[in-house]
């Protein structure tokens, strides 16, 4: 029998329906009951590819004897956090404020009023070592209940002021934040294996992004040293999948070689981005190759035949996390042949010790990475690979993550000039436009023939921001007026007086806290992309509102994020360009113009306003195509010659 999340769209939700726990989507029927049988709630919150939520979900979810616990003395609720970022990110704080750390899958208890009084992650089944097992912990939470109620209630009240308290941040204008953020990443960056601090370590391409700017702006050489060898770094060891392509989520170890094996599509969106700007800044063939790989990844399995891009693909085959990645150098051989297969196995690392529980991780750390070309064989082993094991694919598409991975192709396209890259971007925002945006709404996912819940700050910031970088591919003013509806319903619905924006709007559900997440994480956070949107915004349109709400906005973050700027790494890059405007090309076409070879001529950097038409202000020059250049306060005279000016 089917629980109550049968009807569900949601496939991290759908993977639970068989469970013996009576699980309960988020919603009133749950709180309802909860309050009907005072019973308190245990709400189970996590993603479809995530490995330790399958693991607690095959030892005690999938268990009649914890199952049987959770249906008589609780009121089970399960959420998918890639669909409910808002009911993640509050209870994700009641978590860190629990235990200090926090991580998924994330397991509250709390009253029917969602009021958190005990909080953790994974459990396993039964007590190992210090961990307290998962049915010792419900019989000792019940008991609780019963007998000690107003401690829990007093407990769960305390954790709510700490959360509610707003922090008191100092003045900070004399100090010169980017500058303090290099400082840092030269503090913590790992001079040996490249990346930032210790194992785990996560790509984090937001970081690489800013440094790159940064040198691209100061020509600091340790910028580009640490950004050039961390990307390297990712490319050579197991967290690249050197036989399908694509990036896996992140390292487990210094060295970049064993990764957590799980694929995630913002992880390969924000690295295309990096890529592309290591290789516009240096010209090496390496960064724009291993760009044009994830994205062929992208293509061929992450994208629907509709046209939006999926959300993941799971780190475990059969049970086991990695199986469908690791080889055996006897597997090589009878693949590719003896000569061959020897070749590749010394060329990638594949030994008979292995690297990885006795098998292999292919890598390329101990390499030359020009030595020799192995492409002939990829598709041979990949082909192989795919017979011999199968990986989950969460196919629901979330409007955030499609967004960032827009950006990324319309990036490659004009870093590459190949077509293909560009006509997926539009194909995926053609999807999201037909799927998940509605007159001024966008939706947070689409899954089945069904979307979800209204869109949050992230949807809205991510999707301004593809909207952006469509404008900045095809010149065409219908992708920069869809960024100012978007931006002015943010403005309208998820601003605070006294600055910032909240993750969601005031139309929305209210929950238990109204977050404002300002620190990026694996993803730039979406008020860090407000900000970077707002100063484009107001480079390109010039319009007051947009120019006033991007300096309050920065001054906003300044302060935020003044105690620990590289966790505002999105919001340095776009500090940057605030105190230092890229040029500024305003392009008036003739008749003649082709607007697909202009695009891609105009210097990849500049800030480029495309006239449909000659105005007053802006005429041709001798009945041809023209261009007016503004750098910082200085215009240069008009020229019908864009080489002549850049």
């Amino acid at each position: 029998m089917s629980n109550r999340l049968a009807n569900e769209t949601s496939p991290y939700l759908l993977q639970h329906k068989d469970n013996p726990v009576d699980w309960y989507p988020w919603g009133n029927e749950a709180f309802e009951r909860a309050k009907m049988e005072d019973k308190p709630i245990f709400l189970s919150i996590g993603y479809s590819a995530c490995h330790w939520c399958h693991v607690l979900a095959h030892e005690s979810f999938e268990d009649n004897e914890i199952a049987e616990i959770l249906n008589k003395y609780f009121i089970s609720i399960k959420v998918d956090k890639e669909e409910r970022p808002d009911i993640d990110s509050v209870y994700m704080s009641v978590c860190q404020a629990f235990t200090g750390s926090g991580g998924w899958p994330t397991s509250i208890f709390m009253t029917a009023d969602q009021k958190p009084f005990f909080a953790g992650t994974y459990f396993p089944k039964t007590s190992r070592g210090r961990m307290i097992g998962f049915r010792e912990l419900l019989v000792a939470i019940h008991e609780k209940w019963e007998s000690e109620r107003d401690m829990l209630l007093q407990q769960s009240d305390e954790i709510i002021r700490h959360l509610n308290k707003s922090e008191i941040i100092s003045n900070t204008a004399d100090i010169d934040l980017t500058y303090l953020a290099v400082s840092q990443y030269e503090r913590i960056y790992d001079k040996k294996y490249g990346g930032f601090g210790r194992a785990p370590k996560f790509p984090t391409p937001h970081n690489l992004l800013f440094l790159l700017d940064y040198y691209e702006r100061n020509q600091t050489p340790s910028c580009l040293k640490m950004a050039e060898e961390t990307l390297l770094a990712m490319y050579r060891g197991g967290m690249f999948d050197h036989i399908g392509f694509g990036f896996c989520r992140y390292s487990t170890d210094n060295q970049f070689l064993v990764p957590h094996f799980e694929k995630m599509l913002y992880d390969n969106a924000l690295l295309i981005l990096a890529y592309c700007k290591a290789y516009m800044i240096t010209k090496k063939k390496i960064y724009l190759e291993i760009a044009e790989k994830t994205a062929s990844y992208i293509l061929r399995e992450m994208t629907a035949p509709e046209g939006g891009f999926y959300s993941s693909q799971d780190a475990d085959s059969e049970g086991e996390e990695g199986k469908f990645y690791l080889f055996t150098p006897k597997e090589i051989i009878n693949v590719l042949g003896c000569e061959d297969g020897e070749r590749f196995n010394r060329h990638y690392g594949i030994t008979d010790g292995g690297n990885f529980e006795g098998k292999n991780i292919p890598n390329l750390l101990k390499t030359d990475l020009d030595k020799q070309a192995f492409e002939p064989f990829f598709t041979v082993l990949y082909d192989y690979r795919k017979k011999r094991y199968s990986l989950h694919c969460d196919e629901k598409i979330l409007t955030s993550w499609n967004s960032l991975m827009i950006a990324a192709m319309c990036e490659l396209y004009l870093v590459s000039k190949k077509e293909i890259y560009l006509s997926s971007a539009k194909n995926a925002e053609d999807f999201i436009r037909r799927n998940l945006w509605k007159n001024s709404t966008l939706y947070v996912s689409f899954h089945k023939g069904k979307r979800g819940v209204q869109g949050f700050l992230d949807d809205y910031a991510t999707t301004i921001f593809a909207e952006l970088a469509l404008y900045r591919a095809t010149l065409d003013h219908e992708y920069l007026n869809r960024a100012k509806n978007l931006c002015d319903k943010v403005l309208s619905d998820f601003s605070d007086n006294e600055g910032g924006f909240y993750l969601y709007s005031n139309k929305h559900e209210e929950l238990l806290l109204r977050p404002k997440e300002i620190y990026d994480g694996a993803i730039p956070s979406g008020n860090s992309l407000i900000a970077h949107n707002l100063v484009h915004l107001s480079f390109l349109t010039d319009e007051e509102k947009y120019r006033n709400t991007a300096k309050q906005q920065i001054d906003f973050l300044t302060n935020q994020a003044s105690q620990y700027p590289t966790g505002h790494a999105m919001f340095l890059t776009a500090l940057l360009d605030y105190e230092n405007p890229p040029m500024k090309i305003t392009v008036v076409p003739d008749e003649q113009v082709n607007i697909s070879e202009l695009s891609l001529a105009l210097p990849y950097q500049a800030s480029i306003i495309f006239l449909p038409s000659p105005t007053k202000e802006y005429p041709l020059k001798n009945g041809k195509t023209t261009y007016y250049i503004c750098q910082g306060h200085t215009c240069l005279p008009p020229s019908n010659d864009l080489c002549e000016l850049t």
